[in-house]
């Protein structure tokens, strides 16, 4: 009951040691990435107020925009009502997807076909 109704930050993690956390747009509210964060993301994002996290595919921890340039900056972590996830209110430098483009989400599932929306 405590992770549920209390006021300390007790982070749920999977069996990986991951949780998910979700990038919005700090003035727009837009989905722009969705990302995964262990232990160690969370505690460097709160100390750098950049936005690390754990890449699964490659078994490493990252800061976004450590190479692009295009680093988040966190201005608030929401926590959901059973630890298990976060999001992230950021101001983007820049795009925010490796494609370039502004999100992550800039296809809408139409039918069976991926279209491109403007992001």
């Amino acid at each position: 009951m405590e992770r549920e109704a209390g006021s300390r930050f007790m982070p749920k993690f999977d069996a990986s040691g991951l949780l998910t956390a979700v990038v919005v747009h700090a003035e727009t509210g837009g989905v722009l990435m969705v990302a995964f964060m262990n232990e160690e993301a969370i505690a460097l994002t709160r100390q750098t107020g950049k936005a690390h996290f754990w890449s699964r595919s490659r078994q490493a921890m990252w800061m976004k925009g450590e190479s692009s340039g295009n680093v988040l900056s966190v201005r608030e972590i929401l926590v959901d009502c059973d630890q298990d996830a976060l999001v992230l209110r950021c101001d983007p430098a820049g795009p925010t997807c490796h494609t370039g483009a502004e999100s992550c989400f800039y296809r809408l599932l139409e039918d069976d076909a991926l279209v491109r929306v403007n992001t």
